[in-house]
């Protein structure tokens, strides 16, 4: 079988979030909620609209809350509208809970067969979230495998998706706190790259209006994954002479530009929707501060959430974007990569409520993973592959480590570095 290296590590990928999965889910399973806290928020237009018919006045919400304990101690899920006619609208937005929809039906169904309560939070809904974080994120790797062995051999492509998987905090919020974003977002970033790629190859109309949709499912999970626009807008510009074609490719091409656009608009429609209905308006600002002139750079190197000590192999995805010349992708990387981290060490709320690291990053790991797998390369044309596997290792173990002291509370104020 061709390309075997990458493809297994694509099963180890999938065994690992699932023994991770089943090791966190105690003897009171039917009391593991995942959706809870933030994860309440993408999760509740489901229940909501389906079970409750109510979007608007979420009077079914103190009831549940009562069994569940699902909103944190206070609805900060929901912004209230009007006072006197108690209505709210979701801070949270549409698209995370479009992606777990499927898997809340499913959830439904094996309800209705175990008798267990249709209340869209017994455990048969509950894992089914669960595993719906799983399979998105599975489903991830596997077009990212496709984007890495575009560009890369078989063996590089595999330790790759490996330390995305196992040597980073991604595998936190696929794994343990699956109703998060951000294992339905990586795969979305993964398609986005894997269509941008076949798009400049063969450029077909069907290709250019599923990136633009894709691309908006993104901005309605969240807000700031607008930027991906510049993984395509970029792609193979990083010459003059590339540029050029790039763009002549595109003159030739305008009715897929608009097609594009016309996915994008389509993906955003159910967004427009609810804020129509529950605010009277097409657009409602949900509130955000930002110092993007005084960002956070703890959120870096920071002893409680610092992405470079808990996720030492971010180093790595850095030090590969001083490898990237010559590649057709280096100036829609370097462009994404560095813009990416402006905005997330630049939010108010720099902790990121309760989280491993920072998980702002993760679900964008697809496009850190081209600098990631230059660097292997580069440090595998020295034929000191031991060096690059050792380093492997230890990153995998350290993140296992850090993952279980995690959530079990004692890592929550400094690095595990300085533990004692």
């Amino acid at each position: 079988m061709k390309n075997i290296q990458s493809f297994i590590a694509l099963i180890i990928i999938a065994i690992s979030f699932l023994s991770l999965r089943f090791s966190t889910i105690n003897s009171n399973s039917s009391q593991k909620i995942v959706t809870t806290w933030d994860a309440f928020g993408y999760y509740m237009y489901l229940p909501s609209e389906f079970i409750y018919k109510d979007v608007k006045n979420l009077n079914w919400i103190s009831k549940i809350d009562s069994n569940y304990h699902v909103t944190g101690g206070n609805l900060y899920q929901a912004i209230s509208i009007q006072k006197s006619k108690n209505t709210f609208t979701n801070r949270y937005l549409t698209g995370v809970a479009i992606m777990q929809s499927p898997f809340f039906f499913i959830g439904h169904q094996l309800a209705k067969l175990f008798h267990e309560p249709l209340d869209g939070f017994s455990w048969p809904y509950q894992f089914s979230i669960m595993f719906a974080a799983i399979s998105w994120a599975v489903l991830g790797f596997y077009f990212l495998r496709k984007v890495l062995l575009k560009f890369f051999n078989d063996q590089v492509a595999a330790l790759t998706l490996i330390l995305i998987a196992l040597a980073s905090n991604l595998i936190q919020y696929v794994a343990i706190d699956s109703g998060m974003s951000h294992a339905y977002i990586f795969p979305l970033y993964a398609i986005v790259l894997w269509l941008t790629i076949i798009w400049h190859e063969t450029p077909k109309m069907w290709i250019a209006f599923l990136l633009g949709f894709i691309i908006g499912l993104c901005v309605i999970s969240r807000p700031t994954e607008l930027i991906i626009i510049f993984i395509p807008l970029f792609w193979d510009t990083s010459d003059k002479i590339a540029k050029k074609m790039k763009w002549q490719m595109v003159q030739k091409n305008k009715l897929h530009l608009c097609l594009c656009v016309a996915g994008g608009i389509i993906a955003l429609l159910p967004q427009f929707a609810y804020w129509k209905y529950t605010t009277g308006q097409f657009v409602f600002d949900v509130g955000s501060k930002w110092y993007f002139l005084n960002p956070w750079f703890r959120v870096l190197i920071g002893p409680e959430k610092g992405w470079f000590l808990y996720t030492p192999i971010a180093l790595l995805m850095i030090f590969g974007m001083f490898k990237l010349k010559g590649t057709k992708f280096k100036k829609s990387v370097l462009t994404f990569c560095l813009l990416n981290i402006w905005i997330v060490i630049s939010w108010s709320d720099w902790r990121y409520g309760a989280s491993y690291s920072t998980r702002a990053l993760t679900h964008s790991y697809p496009v850190f993973a081209l600098p990631l797998a230059c660097i292997i390369q580069y440090i595998m044309s020295f034929k000191k592959n031991i060096i690059i596997y050792s380093v492997a290792l230890c990153f995998i173990f350290l993140n296992f480590y850090q993952i279980r002291i995690y959530n079990q509370g004692t890592i929550e104020n400094f690095s595990p570095f300085l533990l004692k």
